[in-house]
């Protein structure tokens, strides 16, 4: 699987929402700097390239819709993210967030009480 840019990213975001969806449709779920028609179709076709996304044809018009799960690519994406910037550990990872103050204490716990219910469950 290839690495998104991060407009490339935003535009899957907006396919997982609509499910499937036109680049008029996509356009207008945009809500910052939209790009012109030409470049977001541009995104959307180098999408398909990837392997992300693929099309309906309907006459001269295209209806596209995600090939690769939200899940799939959060799940390859935040493996990337451990292994590249918490030297593969999660703890590190979440000692980072309780260090900025992402996370509380009682939200460790609850983290605890789903790790400690499925190692119960083994």
């Amino acid at each position: 699987m290839q690495k998104l840019t991060n407009k490339e990213e935003e535009i899957m975001q907006i396919l997982w929402k609509l499910k499937k969806a036109f680049v008029k449709e996509v356009m207008a779920e945009i809500t910052e700097e939209q790009p012109h028609y030409n470049t977001l179709s541009t995104i959307i076709r180098n999408l398909e390239e990837k392997g992300f996304v693929s099309h309906n044809a309907y006459g001269n018009t295209h209806q596209y819709f995600p090939v690769i799960k939200m899940e799939d690519y959060r799940k390859r994406f935040m493996n990337t993210a451990i292994d590249t910037y918490f030297n593969s550990s999660y703890k590190n990872m979440v000692s980072f967030f309780a260090e900025e103050e992402k996370i509380s204490a009682e939200e460790l716990r609850e983290i605890l009480a789903i790790i400690e219910n499925k190692s119960d469950k083994r």
